[in-house]
């Protein structure tokens, strides 16, 4: 375990902007993490998972303690459900690829989304139709003051759409180490409610699918859409999908019948970002080295050398650009350092 000093965050932030960390260290144990905390007690810190829904607009003046906890359990299980555990610096793909070879259900429509397991219930990440909440039992943390460990339960953790606690009341205050899941052994909540997944498998001749099926259509349909980090620097979905009242939707309806729309609740509905940013004509957007991908309009890209200063000001850019023309307010879904 080693600190290092005026370290790049180049490979440490999926947007791939060039940024610098005053110190930089890796833990891959819960012992080493309590030792960097206790440590450096009354120093600036900034925890780093795998950097998929950030972006970086600055220099960070701190130490950056990077979560790199690795490890899968299976806790317990009966006939129908099994309990895994997940350590926090697994990287959430191979984790659902993984859970797939099991023949444990549930996480199969989030594959491909990038980040690794700690991350995930902070944002309660979701995709195609399910959210982490859906599977999610308890999840383990630090307390970043007292190094104690605290077991957070599902409710405890208070989900929303792409909302938790550790964005709100315990933001900055602890340190998710591992994660528990839920899965299915029989049974499966197959999940093809999206009509991309339904026209997927249809595509590929499948009509009675697995949890494989299920996640390779979803991997077919990322991949079409979505570029790889690893090539086109991005942080997947930039935007939330904005909910709104339906009398303000019906408002929005009168002057563009055309937009699309999902019911969240007897007086709300969701409208997706996506279609709002490509019928505002900024698909494919492009000023310098950031852009608006060509193929989904709800990630933001870097051609090579933006600085997370101009994804920014894309960002906002775009944000005023839908609401100027329709009246919706998009929030970010990233989180902008």
């Amino acid at each position: 375990m080693q600190i290092q000093s005026n370290f790049s965050l180049k490979k440490y932030n999926t947007f791939g902007i060039e940024a610098k960390a005053k110190q930089f260290v890796a833990v891959n144990s819960i012992s080493e993490l309590k030792s960097v905390l206790e440590q450096h007690q009354n120093e600036p810190k900034f925890i780093l998972g795998g950097g998929s829904n950030m972006l970086l607009t600055q220099d960070i003046d701190a130490l950056v303690i990077h979560v790199d906890l690795k490890g899968k359990t299976i806790l317990k299980e009966d006939e129908d459900f099994v309990w895994v555990e997940s350590q926090a610096g697994e990287v959430w793909h191979e984790f659902v690829l993984w859970t797939i070879d099991q023949n444990f259900g549930g996480l199969e429509n989030m594959s491909l989304i990038p980040g690794n397991v700690g991350t995930t219930p902070v944002q309660n990440i979701g995709a195609y139709g399910t959210e982490i909440k859906d599977t999610f039992v308890s999840c383990e943390a630090m307390n970043i003051q007292t190094q104690e460990m605290k077991t957070f339960s599902k409710e405890e953790c208070n989900f929303g759409y792409r909302e938790s606690v550790f964005k709100h009341e315990a933001k900055d205050q602890y340190i998710i180490t591992s994660v528990v899941f839920k899965l299915t052994k029989r049974n499966h909540k197959i999940n093809t409610s999206y009509g991309d997944i339904t026209k997927e498998l249809e595509k590929q001749n499948v009509s009675i699918p697995t949890l494989k099926d299920v996640s390779s259509a979803v991997i077919a349909i990322r991949q079409s859409k979505l570029p790889d980090p690893k090539e086109l620097g991005n942080s997947g979905s930039f935007f939330k999908n904005p909910v709104i009242s339906k009398t303000q939707f019906e408002k929005v309806q009168q002057n563009f019948p055309e937009v699309k729309f999902f019911e969240v609740s007897p007086t709300e509905v969701k409208v997706p970002a996506g279609w709002l940013i490509e019928h505002a004509g900024l698909k494919g957007y492009r000023k310098d080295d950031a852009g608006v991908h060509k193929n989904q309009a709800l990630v933001l890209v870097n051609y090579g050398n933006a600085t997370g200063q101009e994804i920014l000001a894309l960002s906002r850019y775009v944000q005023k650009t839908v609401f100027d023309k329709y009246g919706i307010a998009i929030e970010a879904e990233v989180n902008v350092i």
